[in-house]
């Protein structure tokens, strides 16, 4: 297992923070349930600040693909949670329920989610608050049923479907198999790729539909820094 560490970080701006996962020394490991006591952890810290509204959870590989100004806004006015909510029939997605979980949470409620999301004040305070959900995953949720992947899409999907859009705000690339997205590098970087990621798409946005359905990608190598500069043109 892989130790790494969290930081929760309130922007200059008020109403959002975002949370950034990072290499550091934090008694955290992949895949078990204190992944999902250090998402918790971090909501708590933050919602201290009754003037926090927006919560993002990014990795380190994240890049912007707007300006602050522009993701700020299109967070802050947002009248639902972006939490990725879906049914993964397979062996990753169902396989990996435990019956064990019935009645609190039965076969029918099991979904999968990515694990960067971005949720509103409430939908926080939900997640925090949260003992039944959280005692059921943490008893029963072990590898290779992974807690990150499983226990916040099946809790909210089950108790704040109508709070939520069902979608992420982070893009990334599944095209290729395996147990990791694509990964890019310096060579990878051109308008074509960055305007296939910020338009390309389409999806709900306050009732209506929009062409800009992601805020953040991943992931990135370092490398990918100085023509990303170039490409992108941030204005703040």
């Amino acid at each position: 297992s892989s130790n790494f560490g969290l930081l929760w970080s309130k922007n200059p701006q008020p109403g959002i923070v975002y949370i950034y996962l990072y290499g550091r020394n934090w008694p955290v490991y992949w895949g078990t349930a204190t992944m999902i006591d250090a998402e918790r952890r971090l909501l708590a810290n933050a919602l201290l600040d009754p003037s926090n509204q927006r919560f993002v959870l990014l990795s380190d590989s994240c890049i912007p693909l707007f300006n602050f100004t522009t993701i700020y806004d299109y967070l802050i006015t947002s009248t639902l949670s972006f939490i990725s909510v879906y049914d993964d029939p397979g062996k990753d997605g169902r396989g990996r329920y435990n019956p064990q979980m019935s009645p609190v949470i039965n076969a029918t409620d099991w979904l999968k989610g990515s694990q960067w999301f971005e949720m509103h004040r409430d939908m926080a305070l939900h997640i925090v608050s949260d003992e039944t959900y959280y005692s059921v995953f943490k008893q029963y949720c072990r590898p290779p049923c992974y807690n990150d992947e499983h226990y916040i899409a099946t809790m909210v999907n089950m108790l704040y479907g109508k709070l939520n859009s069902n979608r992420s705000i982070t893009w990334v690339d599944w095209s290729r198999e395996g147990a990791h997205p694509r990964k890019y590098g310096y060579a990878d970087i051109n308008h074509e790729l960055l305007s296939q990621i910020r338009c390309g798409s389409e999806c709900i946005y306050n009732g209506n539909t929009t062409s800009m359905c992601f805020l953040f990608a991943r992931k990135f190598s370092p490398s990918t820094l100085k023509p990303l500069m170039r490409l992108l043109h941030f204005q703040y």
